[in-house]
């Protein structure tokens, strides 16, 4: 197996998904109008959208065997993903996530439970090999603590890093000191900037404000308005390619694992961007979270389409 250009950092659970008419309003009940269940957690979805498009990812993590945990390490290996640091705790229960889908915007709920992936510790993180990498990336569904180590140790290394600051913790701002890239979407940066005295502003000014704290380039993810990205050079407003959508679910971590994964390989910022928007386009476009995952060939295809 060849040495991985990226690792990722983070959760795997196991999802529960329910398709609703829309979302439920407080109180209220619905009839769903289907049920499914699948591999995810933002660090696994990450992962594998990465490794579909090509990279050489491996996925760092805490996975318990309880509840048939052993077959979700298994799926990831079938994805390409390498899975040599995932510990396997014969004692713990995976994380599992609760989502509704709403049939009118195909917007979602999510109620996640850690499971083993809130007791990753500090050792597992000092064990891991950060040399030979070119990213490290991270959400906030660990240990935030343990986040901040493996990013220490990444930079030390010469690593980049990124940070997907999602979903907003308290204490989170901490970590924004030691990441090169930051990644949010509207409320999260807004959540960010009001933890850190700052007051409600455009995704322009809210990015600006974030790289005050460390970043040396910030992306604010805007769903069907685009995205912006700000970094020492430029300030630049992406518009989202049209896509009518199906289902929202794991886009911005498809978002998240294509950009890196462009990163990676060198390219561009603009074009780096606009390989990362296509893929979120194609995943919003179809039901599922890694099943909507794209192909490179895909994004590729859709690119051309839209130049």
């Amino acid at each position: 197996m060849s040495a991985p250009e990226i690792l990722v950092l983070g959760s795997v659970n196991r999802d529960l998904i329910v398709h609703a008419p829309r979302l439920p309003l407080p109180g209220e009940t619905l009839r769903g109008q289907r049920f499914g269940s699948c591999l995810g957690g933002k660090g696994a979805n990450q992962a594998v959208a990465a490794a579909r498009l090509g990279a050489r990812v491996a996925l760092a993590a805490r996975v318990g065997l309880l509840e048939n945990g052993a077959s979700m390490v298994a799926q990831l290996q079938a994805e390409g993903v390498d899975t040599r640091a995932i510990a396997q705790p014969a004692d713990e229960v995976p994380g599992v996530a609760l989502i509704v889908v709403g049939a009118e915007d195909a917007e979602n709920q999510i109620v996640t439970v850690a499971g083993s992936n809130g007791t990753l510790p500090l050792a597992q993180v000092e064990a891991l090999e950060v040399a030979g990498l070119r990213w490290l990336v991270a959400q906030q569904e660990l240990p935030l603590e343990s986040v901040a180590r493996a990013f220490q140790r990444a930079r030390a290394a010469g690593v980049k890093t990124l940070l997907n600051a999602a979903p907003y913790r308290a204490g989170c701002e901490a970590l924004l000191r030691h990441a090169d890239v930051l990644v949010v979407n509207a409320l999260e940066a807004q959540a960010l900037v009001t933890t850190l005295g700052g007051r409600a502003a455009e995704p322009e000014a809210l990015a600006q404000a974030l790289r005050a704290h460390g970043p040396s380039a910030v992306l604010v993810s805007l769903g069907a308005e685009g995205l912006c990205w700000v970094d020492d050079q430029a300030t630049r407003r992406v518009p989202a390619l049209p896509v009518k959508a199906v289902d929202t679910v794991g886009a911005g971590d498809t978002l998240v694992g294509a950009l890196v994964t462009a990163l990676a390989e060198g390219q561009a910022i603009d074009q780096a961007l606009a390989f990362a928007q296509a893929a979120a386009a194609l995943a919003v476009s179809r039901a599922g979270v890694q099943d909507a995952m794209p192909r490179r060939a895909e994004v590729e295809q859709r690119l051309a389409q839209a130049n």
